[in-house]
């Protein structure tokens, strides 16, 4: 039989689509008219019924092999966003720290440095420019001193924290490797809990740090876990890779996670109800100020270059008061071989 042409072939094809077209279609009464973007003609069946069933009572989690629930979360966190800034005079250390802590944060947004003459609600108007929610700062003075600032903009609360032992990517070489911008579960330790202000630093560090709900830049799924701890009355950050098992170590051992970096310490001095401004909400007391704590180290110095000027006086005072007395042989050989 010979082939039809291609005209023959077009003209069945739009008479089958008309014929498929004409004939009712049969809608599945346990899950109604897939193609409605209602679901109200199905709430009450059988399949929402098992669906409900299936949930994990408290949270929208259901169990392995069961159906999934319709979960609608496209409102969660989406427009968040966080400016991330710098002043000038920062080091080189701090300023790869800010690019590192960059990697993390897939709805990030970086500006140019602002210069230490401004006062820092320049910041608020450059994230409301930037379209921002929130804004991290790293002020850095003198060259050596680094002070974070966690505010929400543009009417607060905001956090100056204390940054020490800070240590980046590069410089500390861990094994751990995950992917760029792929989205991190938040750790932190039950101690942020107690205290009203630790409930307000760990709510500023989860809005900060969070990963907005099907940002086009996040991946989607986990596979590094940020940690947040409290101890001595800071807050230390670390960041980990979540390994899975592979080869033969599938059915005996589980996840484990090993170190990415970068690592942090934040100490928290004040918290004001503005942003960058406003009332003192919590004032750490038993804070010390980089200058203070260098001016102490350098009055040490001081007094122990005293003492060293002050002992070499007394020595030099007991040399002359107790001289050797003249001896009547003292001179008997200093004549040579003439006498």
């Amino acid at each position: 039989r010979p082939r039809p042409d291609a005209f023959g072939a077009m003209k069945n094809k739009k008479k089958r689509q008309e014929r498929n077209a004409a004939e009712p279609r049969a809608i599945d009464p346990r899950v109604g008219d897939v193609a409605s973007d209602s679901e109200d003609e199905f709430a009450d069946g059988e399949f929402m019924r098992q669906r409900k069933k299936a949930t994990v009572p408290g949270t929208g989690y259901v169990a392995a092999g069961k159906a999934p629930p319709a979960v609608d979360a496209s409102y969660v966190n989406k427009g968040e966003k966080t400016l991330v800034l710098t002043s000038r005079g920062a080091t080189s250390r701090y300023r790869h720290l800010m690019l590192d802590l960059m990697t993390l944060i897939p709805n990030a947004k970086k500006d140019a440095k602002m210069d230490t003459k401004n006062e820092r609600q320049v910041v608020i108007e450059a994230a409301d420019l930037r379209g921002c929610t929130s804004a991290m700062f790293f002020e850095c003075r003198k060259k050596q001193d680094c002070y974070l600032w966690l505010a929400k903009c543009p009417s607060g609360p905001s956090i100056k924290f204390h940054v020490e032992n800070a240590h980046t990517m590069a410089e500390l070489k861990m094994t751990g490797n995950h992917l760029k911008f792929s989205r991190p579960s938040l750790h932190f330790a039950p101690a942020f809990d107690d205290e009203p202000h630790r409930r307000l630093i760990k709510e500023a560090l989860i809005q900060t740090f969070a990963t907005p709900y099907k940002h086009f830049k996040a991946k989607p799924f986990y596979d590094h876990q940020l940690c947040f701890y409290w101890e001595d009355n800071r807050v230390w950050f670390r960041n980990y890779q979540v390994v899975f098992p592979a080869g033969k170590d599938v059915k005996t051992t589980g996840l484990s996670l090993t170190e990415a970096g970068p690592r942090l310490c934040l100490h928290p001095i004040k918290i004001f109800a503005g942003a960058f401004s406003g009332a003192v909400l919590f004032e750490d007391e038993t804070f010390i100020s980089p200058n203070v704590a260098r001016a102490e180290r350098k009055k040490g110095d001081v007094e122990r270059y005293a003492k060293k000027v002050q002992k070499k006086q007394a020595r030099k005072a007991h040399k002359s008061m107790n001289q050797l007395r003249g001896d009547d042989l003292d001179d008997v050989f200093r004549g040579g071989d003439d006498e």
